[in-house]
């Protein structure tokens, strides 16, 4: 088997919307942007995103309606948390929930997930 040789890409996230900056994120943790690019093999690169906190919301009341839930499992453990919530605590958790949401769902996800950096500047 072939060594994969991983790339480290760097993207700027100030002044761009999250799901433009998932997809260009998610292609290249897939590696789709390479030639010898197969499905079942994992030819992506490190990516790192830069300036989290200045992103751009696009949508009329986006950060009011937009929820992200979490399920314990029990009765009543459902949570829900606002975008505007999550973009004031930790605006890294917003992009790193829009990537993995679409990566493929398969068990080459957890892995790409953590060739994935997010840096807030």
């Amino acid at each position: 088997m072939k060594t994969v040789k991983r790339e480290h890409l760097k993207i700027d996230a100030e002044g761009k919307a999250i799901g433009r900056i998932a997809t260009e994120a998610a292609k290249f943790l897939q590696g789709k942007h390479k030639v010898a690019y197969e499905a079942h093999v994992d030819h992506g690169d490190n990516v790192e995103i830069r300036n989290a906190a200045k992103v751009k919301i696009i949508g009329n009341n986006k950060l009011d309606n937009k929820m992200y839930y979490a399920y314990s499992g029990y009765p009543g453990g459902m949570r829900k948390t606002q975008l505007k919530t999550v973009m004031a605590t930790n605006p890294s958790k917003a992009i790193e929930n829009a990537v993995y949401s679409m990566l493929p769902k398969n068990r080459q996800r957890k892995e790409r997930m953590k060739r994935l950096k997010i840096h807030n500047d």
